[in-house]
């Protein structure tokens, strides 16, 4: 609990990063770059966070909020450079589903007596929905928070990246389909909980007939349009400085020509409408919510902390800084807290936005320029069909549908990364991305359990002339050392395996080890049997020599000869004939009591073992003993050789007790 100058100040440097790097700012250096990218992400964020509001079943407007509140926070406290925070479709979609399962349009039915019908009151429902995404917002933010200041940072180390893209992958089926209602101008129920996408869709399937041609129209249009252009600026673009706003300027062209023709009274064509100019001021989200919308949270806590640190890892590796994972967590928190009390919902990094960021020389957070375009430009976008920013959510998921690619490049590679990425992609798709995650977080962690319970076990052979020892199903050049197994387990010894452990060393050595375990149990048994009838004779011959009156030398020397060890010597032993087995214990992380008590029933001659925190687990699990001392221990399967290749060139004797 001491403080002191220096202390301080690398507390208060590790609390706000900003305050490391922004006094050493390069203008020279970095300004222009910045500025272009800048430029850029802004430009990028602008439709995007429109589109994704409708993922997030919120106005617009809302989009553009989110795109700016979190982002300055994070320019404060985030250690990354390089990652493009704002909104992002996995958890917009998440974020969707809770707000369409808590302000459901049933709630906010009213009768219209101008057309004798019932309809839906958007404006209560919409208000009723920010409430829902703000405080699903602001608790995630405040999961992240904790969690990072618990230093949880680790748990990212759960999400491997077969998870993730497999996750990404089913999320984005989730967004594809909440947006076909968008693209064919029809209104089916939102559906919650398992297999809702599945129900999603069948309704979708029921609804086709009532499809509003020029929203479809307009939709076709606008997804070619982009398609083409993309390619266009992935063409151009080693020859552009910048790339091509395809995005803005799509919203731009549909824009004008949806006022100019009037697509929303002449066509039905469901447009943006009425986006406000200027800030929410904040509100503090209502804690009413908080308990209905817990798991949810926690949920997208987990998943945005996740896709952001991944890839700020990969940009800090590529550019030689490193990210705090502890405090990554900490300012997402803190942006999407602080976010949720100005009415934004929840964000993390998007790929296509970092790329660009990077691609266009930005070196440091820039979010000035979002702020611009929130303000003065946001309103302009009234007579956008929805139908566009639909467009340009799919063809922005177009990156992540090239992620199925990985199934055969893993079916190549490694297979059970494989099953995980499969498999998480099926329960994401069936349960839902918030209960798909922990479904998928739980099956890795079973194939971990699964990896180390079928683990592979070699005996070793040794490359002539060498110190190397490699498996010698593997490996043609490798030769057996004579009169000595060495065994390796490719994974830990613990209560899961030490019964396999055991069974694969019988296999290689030839020795089944349950039997000799059962005869020597016997042989001590008749051991003892015969030290308590040796007992019993002597005390019987004392009491009769007593009697008798024999003298004490007599007595001794009748003892001595029933004391006399009976011992066996083996004049000749075949060399190639197993004498001595290694334990190769490198791959051994850690021994519970179960594998403790497996190694002491092999009872092998020697164990080679370079971690030390197994030796520990040896001492405390009282492994060692009279006769089982340290000495048995080896740096290296070489060294156990060496001894035990020249200890057993002489023949040694068996002694029978």
């Amino acid at each position: 609990m001491r403080c002191s100058g220096p202390r301080l100040k690398k507390c208060l440097l590790r609390t706000f990063p900003v305050a490391s790097w922004l006094p050493r700012y390069s203008i020279r250096e970095n300004a222009l770059g910045d500025f272009i990218s800048g430029i850029s992400v802004g430009i990028m964020q602008l439709p995007q966070g429109m589109a994704y509001a409708l993922l997030a079943a919120v106005p617009p407007v809302f989009g553009l909020y989110s795109s700016f509140y979190p982002v300055l926070v994070y320019f404060i406290f985030g250690t990354s450079k390089h990652i493009s925070l704002g909104t992002y479709a996995v958890l917009s979609v998440m974020i969707g589903g809770v707000t369409e399962r808590l302000a459901p349009d049933s709630d906010f039915m009213v009768w219209d007596n101008v057309t004798n019908s019932s309809m839906v009151d958007t404006t209560v429902r919409d208000a009723e929905r920010i409430k829902v995404a703000a405080a699903v917002t602001f608790l995630s933010g405040i999961f992240q928070i904790v969690l990072g200041l618990v230093q949880f940072g680790f748990v990212v180390t759960y999400l491997s990246e077969p998870l993730v893209r497999g996750y990404t992958t089913g999320a984005a089926i989730h967004v594809i389909v909440s947006q076909l209602k968008y693209t064919f101008g029809i209104n089916p129920v939102r559906h919650s909980g398992p297999l809702a996408l599945i129900y999603t869709v069948i309704e979708l399937c029921y609804l086709l007939p009532q499809t509003n041609i020029g929203t479809l129209v307009v939709s076709i249009v606008a997804i070619v349009g982009l398609i083409l252009a993309k390619e266009l600026n992935s063409y151009l673009g080693k020859k552009l400085p910048v790339p091509i706003p395809v995005e803005l300027i799509a919203i731009i062209v549909a824009t004008v020509i949806s006022w100019q023709v009037d697509v929303e009274g002449k066509y039905g064509v469901d447009v943006v409408g009425l986006i406000p100019s200027g800030l929410q001021p904040p509100v503090f989200p209502e804690v009413s919510l908080f308990g209905q919308v817990i798991g949810d949270a926690f949920a997208l806590s987990v998943v945005g902390y996740g896709i952001a640190i991944s890839l700020g890892r990969i940009f800090a590796l590529k550019y030689g800084y490193k990210v705090d994972s502890n405090q990554e967590l900490v300012a997402l928190g803190l942006s999407n807290s602080f976010g949720g009390i100005f009415q934004c919902f929840a964000i993390s990094c998007s790929m296509s936005r970092t790329l660009v960021q990077e691609s266009t020389g930005g070196k440091t957070q820039v979010a000035i320029v979002i702020l611009f375009i929130t303000l003065w430009i946001g309103a302009l976008f009234e007579d956008l069909p929805k139908a566009v920013l639909a467009a340009i959510i799919y063809v922005n998921l177009h990156g992540m549908m090239k992620q199925f690619l990985d199934i055969p490049l893993l079916w190549r590679t490694n297979k059970i990364d494989m099953m995980v990425w499969v498999v998480t992609f099926i329960l994401t798709v069936l349960l839902n991305p918030d209960l798909g995650l922990a479904a998928a977080i739980g099956f890795s962690m079973l194939t971990v359990i699964f990896r180390t319970q079928l683990p592979k076990y070699s005996a070793l052979g040794r490359v002539p002339n060498t110190d190397i020892y490699r498996p010698l199903e593997n490996f043609n050049q490798v030769r057996n050392v004579p009169g000595i197994l060495i065994f390796r387990s490719s994974a830990t010894l613990y209560f899961a395996n030490a019964e396999m452990f055991q069974d694969a060393l019988g296999r290689k050595s030839g020795i089944d080890i349950t039997k000799a375990l059962s005869a020597k149990k016997k042989l001590e048994a008749k051991k003892k049997r015969h030290e308590k009838k040796m007992a019993k004779d002597v005390k019987k011959a004392e009491k009769a020599l007593k009697m008798n009156g024999v003298e004490q030398d007599h007595k001794e020397k009748w003892k001595q000869q029933k004391e006399v060890a009976i011992i066996e010597v083996e004049a000749e032993r075949d060399p190639s004939l197993l004498r001595t087995i290694i334990l190769d214990l490198s791959t051994v992380n850690f021994l519970d009591t179960v594998g403790i008590k497996t190694l002491r029933n092999v009872g092998t001659q020697s164990y080679t073992c370079t971690n030390t925190s197994v030796v520990e687990h040896l001492e405390t699990g009282g492994f060692f003993n009279d006769k089982v001392t340290k000495s048995c221990l080896f740096n290296s399967i070489h060294d156990a050789v060496l001894h035990f290749s020249a200890s057993t060139l002489e023949v040694k004797p068996f002694i029978i007790y």
